[in-house]
């Protein structure tokens, strides 16, 4: 003997209707990331192909040049002729153009400014890491929302609902997860490069510093 709890099939409607309500907003949002993470993907590929790539010896022997500076232009040209990336040398030319300011405060500025590339760098690896986080989920979320209907048609009878609910359910899991794996990998290899950009930046911005402070 079935027994049910009172009142108990509206608070069941009541999270059919939600669970039901979220489809398009999920599916239109799955959109939205597809087309993010094609934009991604041909940001990183253009950024691949335009990356200035620097060794080790070319920051072992910049920070001897840098130390060996004969005067404050000496050490502006030197950073002008460095094999780095623009970025890095606009923040070096600062530090070695604050010759007024005492060392506390060239060193607060320096470090202002090593901390203000790494803030864009966290900007432009925002949307790939939030992508890699909510895609998979809202793909369970897309399997999971047209399978009540579907299992309703199921004991129904009702073959073709149960078709379209499975595909349905089966095109958002793999766009959620193809999309999060796209965006993990983008945000894996740019990590790596970003990473050896701050540690390049910071041993250059120190040689500077000590250059300046003697």
């Amino acid at each position: 003997m079935n027994s049910t709890i009172p009142g108990s099939e509206y608070l069941t409607g009541t999270l059919d209707v939600i669970s039901q309500s979220l489809s398009i907003p999920v599916l239109v949002i799955l959109l939205i990331l597809v087309i993010i993470s094609i934009i991604a993907l041909g940001g990183f590929i253009s950024e691949y192909t335009s990356r200035k790539k620097v060794d080790v010896k070319t920051i072992s022997d910049g920070i001897f040049s840098i130390s060996s500076a004969s005067s404050i232009d000496d050490l502006k040209n030197i950073i002008n002729n460095l094999n780095i990336p623009k970025s890095q040398k606009r923040v070096l030319t600062k530090i070695a153009e604050t010759e007024d300011l005492n060392n506390f405060s060239r060193e607060a500025l320096a470090r202002k400014l090593v901390e203000n590339e790494e803030e864009k760098i966290d900007d432009s690896m925002e949307k790939t890491d939030i992508i890699t986080r909510i895609g998979p989920t809202l793909g369970l979320m897309g399997t999971l929302i047209p399978m009540g209907p579907g299992l309703a048609a199921l004991g129904s009878g009702d073959i073709n609902v149960l078709a379209q609910s499975l595909t349905v359910a089966f095109n958002t899991t793999i766009v959620g997860i193809g999309c999060g794996a796209l965006c993990y990998v983008i945000s894996k290899i740019r990590r790596k490069w970003y990473d050896k950009y701050t540690s390049d930046l910071d041993a250059l911005s120190d040689a500077v510093l000590d250059y300046m402070n003697k």
